[in-house]
């Protein structure tokens, strides 16, 4: 399996190939990190679920700490991203030994990056104050937040590992450590949750630190897999001990920057719904927070593919064959919106459905959350086109003009709506989602249409 998906990731691509084969091929390529992420995403989803047996405080404590943690988790996602690409196209290019160079210096950023998200997660609570977070939720969710922070550095050294796996063409790692997540994360959600094994009965607290541990046994696995396994020898990963090389960091914070400041302002538009709707007090909050978990559930199907994206289009730069790059990027967010249509028909026609699997008992939050989904439903569509559109772009290297556009989009366009519609039009959580559905779609328009443009510019030099 490994090597045929890395085969179809290096054979040379036609933009005369029939758009299903070219599907394939980047579906055989993201399917490993799809699963992955549907697991690693499976964790929320178990810790919303446990959770919800504590009753409505501790559900409504979860999203809020979790939509902080999110934010600068999403910073370090953006800047070690900008490893895929350069993986990719060196990969394509044949120069293998320099990808080991570049993702050691890779690492020298994410222990930079492991100091500020830290100090981020212990003084965030004049933020939290700020914000105007309802008191009862407070405690709970910047417990939360101490208690998952232990688990920093080794998210940020994972992501190193990460990308540069997906960047050779070889996914199969993020299927496994999300397997691995799930696994351990139930029992030792169990016992720091309930107080079992002479533990304390820490609540939702003790999501946060199951999670903790769970992100350093992910790196360990990571470590390990790629160190051994035979795939990665050419890269010569661990031949050797860098020093920082400021010009090649440089270069990654170059491209990755901009990244971070999209995936950040797209996640902040989703942050701040929830920081906002958790001034409306715990039954809305408890409401947004079942809708937006299975949301994002589903969301890691095209998350998967614009990774997938990014690789096969940078292996088509490094290879100088823009055209195929235009051909698989355009094929692929086809591709995504396809199961985007599945995704939305699903949430809209089983809504209540949905919501009765997270074991809440107060009818007010099944209500309103049942209510929610459908409104998730709707804007499926332009969230899959919008970040297979990205995904394609970084392939391309192309990230300042994008981070504008989803600066626009997210935030003049889809907060703003959605502030009005919240507070001014008194709509509580469903004028939330409503802004949110705006900005997607702004956002979809835009990417979509500058990736067209900018892979049609490299054709144009390129002939």
């Amino acid at each position: 399996m490994p090597e045929k998906i890395a085969d179809l990731k290096n054979m040379p691509h036609s933009s005369t190939h029939h758009p299903l084969q070219e599907m394939r091929r980047t579906l055989y390529l993201a399917l490993p990190i799809i699963i992955g992420q549907i697991a690693g995403v499976g964790m929320s989803f178990v810790d919303t679920v446990m959770a919800g047996r504590l009753g409505a405080l501790a559900l409504a404590a979860l999203p809020i700490g979790g939509a902080i943690w999110m934010t600068g988790v999403m910073f370090a996602i953006g800047i070690l991203l900008a490893l895929n690409p350069a993986v990719a196209q060196l990969d394509g290019a044949g120069k293998y030994r320099q990808v080991g160079v570049v993702t050691r210096q890779a690492i020298w950023i994410a222990l930079g990056l492991s100091v500020l998200l830290l100090l981020f997660m212990r003084n965030v609570e004049p933020v939290v104050l700020w914000l105007g977070i309802d008191p009862q939720i407070r405690p709970v969710a910047l417990g939360y937040l101490d208690a998952i922070s232990w688990g920093v550095p080794a998210i940020c050294l994972q992501l190193v590992l990460r990308y540069f796996s997906e960047g050779t063409g070889h996914t199969q790692p993020t299927m496994y450590i999300g397997f691995l997540g799930v696994a351990a994360n139930i029992p030792l959600n169990y016992i720091f949750m309930y107080g079992k094994l002479g533990m304390p009965e820490l609540g939702a607290v003790g999501c946060g630190y199951a999670t903790a541990i769970v992100l350093w046994l992910q790196l360990l696995l990571l470590w390990i897999y790629t160190a051994k396994h035979s795939h990665f020898r050419r890269f010569q990963l661990y031949s050797g001990f860098d020093k920082p090389d400021w010009g090649e960091i440089r270069e990654l914070i170059r491209v990755g920057l901009p990244i971070a400041v999209m995936i950040s302002v797209e996640g902040s538009l989703f942050v701040a719904a929830a920081l906002m709707i958790g001034r409306l007090g715990a039954v809305p909050t408890a409401a947004h927070g079942i809708a937006i978990n299975f949301s994002s559930l589903l969301f890691m199907i095209p998350l998967g593919l614009a990774g997938a994206i990014t690789t096969r289009v940078g292996n088509a730069i490094g290879r100088a064959d823009p055209a195929s790059a235009r051909y698989v990027g355009i094929n692929g967010f086809v591709l995504g919106l396809g199961f985007q249509i599945i995704s939305a028909t699903v949430m809209f026609l089983f809504a209540e459905q949905i919501v009765a699997m997270y074991g809440n008992t107060n009818p007010d939050v099944s209500q309103l959350a049942a209510s929610l989904i459908r409104l998730a439903a709707i804007f499926q569509l332009s969230d899959g086109v919008q970040v297979c559109a990205a995904g394609g772009l970084r392939g391309l290297k192309d990230t300042k003009i994008p981070m504008i556009y989803t600066v626009i989009a997210y935030w003049a366009v889809g907060m703003t709506l959605a502030y009005y519609l919240t507070f001014t039009q008194n709509m509580g959580p469903a004028g939330m989602w409503i802004g949110m559905i705006a900005g997607l779609s702004v956002a979809a328009m835009l990417l979509g249409v500058r990736f067209w443009r900018s892979a049609s510019r490299l054709i144009t030099v390129a002939d």
